[in-house]
C-alpha cells in the first residue's frame, strides 16, 4: 500500500504545476471519513492524510462524519465546493452497494464525483469474541447454521463493508436467524466484540490484526486464496471449508464533481500505470 500511496501523492504533486498561478494546496484540505474514528476506513484515511501532509506541506485534516452506512458523510462530500479542498474516502459500500440498499440515496456514485484513485485493497476476516465456543471455521459454520443457537452479528451500518461482506457470508451459509446489531462505524462494533457484547463480525484485516495477535478476539478465516503474512496462523476460508467465500474491500479517494481536472486527471493517469 505504501507504493500506491506514493504514486497517489506524486500524482497530486505533479498536478499542482498546472493549477492556475498558484500551488495546490495553499491551505488545509479536509478529508471526510464517513465512519467513526477507529475503523478501517478511518485508519487508511489517516495514513493517507499524514503522507499527503508531509509531502505537500499542508495539513490534510480528517473529519469523521458517521451515519447510514457511510452515506451521510459521502453526501456531505458530494455537496462540498469542488475546489479540491474537500475530498472523501469512499469504499465498496458507499460507492458500490449503497445505491442498491438506499432507494433515496442523495448522490449518484457514477455522476457526482471525480475519482482521484484507489488507495487500498484489504482482505476480510471472519472474527469472533475470544470466548466464542468454536475451535475453528468448520465449528463456527456449524454453530452459525444451528437455528437453536442465538448468535449476534455486528456491522458498521447498512451498506458498510462489514455489512456487505457478512451479508454475503450469511447468504452462502443460508442463515437468517442471527441477531444483527448495527453501529455507527467499525470501531464501536469492534469495541463491543472485544468486550463480548456481540458474537462475531466480518472485518478488514487492517482493523483487526492487532486484536487477533493480542488474543482479544479470535479469527476463524481470511477470505483470500493465500494466508496473509500479517496473520500467518489464520487459515484461509478455503482451508476452513468455505472455498466460495473470497472477498476483499477497496478504498478510494473522491472529490466532488467539478473539482479541478488538472489535479484529478493527472492523479488518475499516474495511479493507472
Amino acid at each position: 500500500m505504501k507504493s500506491l500511496l506514493a504514486l497517489l501523492s506524486t500524482s497530486l504533486v505533479m498536478a499542482t504545476t498546472s493549477v492556475a498561478a498558484q500551488s495546490y494546496p495553499t491551505r488545509p484540505v479536509t478529508v471526510i471519513v464517513p465512519f467513526a474514528a477507529g475503523g478501517p476506513t478511518d485508519i487508511i484515511a489517516r495514513i493517507v492524510g499524514e503522507y499527503y501532509s508531509k509531502t505537500l506541506g499542508q495539513q490534510f485534516v480528517i473529519e469523521n462524519l458517521a451515519g447510514a452506512g457511510g452515506t451521510t458523510g459521502i453526501t456531505r462530500g458530494a455537496q462540498a465546493k469542488p475546489d479540491g479542498y474537500t475530498i472523501m474516502m469512499g469504499h465498496m459500500g458507499t460507492h458500490g452497494a449503497a445505491p442498491a440498499l438506499y432507494p433515496k440515496l442523495r448522490y449518484d456514485p457514477t455522476k457526482d464525483f471525480e475519482p482521484i484513485g484507489l488507495v487500498a485493497g484489504t482482505p476480510i476476516l471472519i472474527v469472533a469474541r475470544k470466548d466464542f465456543p468454536a475451535a475453528d471455521l468448520k465449528e463456527f459454520v456449524a454453530r452459525a447454521r444451528d437455528t437453536s443457537t442465538r448468535i449476534s452479528q455486528a456491522h458498521a451500518g447498512v451498506g458498510s463493508v462489514s455489512f456487505t461482506t457478512c451479508t454475503l457470508l450469511s447468504t452462502q451459509l443460508g442463515v437468517k436467524h442471527h441477531r444483527v446489531v448495527a453501529y455507527r462505524g467499525t470501531g464501536p462494533a469492534l469495541n463491543d466484540l472485544v468486550g463480548g457484547q456481540v458474537d462475531y463480525m466480518c472485518d478488514q484485516i487492517v482493523n483487526v490484526a492487532e486484536q487477533v495477535r493480542g488474543g482479544a478476539i479470535k479469527a476463524y478465516g481470511i477470505a483470500t486464496a493465500e494466508r496473509s503474512p500479517a496473520l500467518p496462523d489464520v487459515p484461509t476460508t478455503k482451508e476452513g471449508g468455505l472455498p466460495d467465500y473470497q472477498v476483499s474491500a477497496w478504498n478510494a479517494l473522491f472529490a466532488p464533481k467539478g473539482a479541478p481536472r488538472e489535479i484529478v486527471t493527472k492523479s488518475l493517469n499516474v495511479t493507472g500505470r
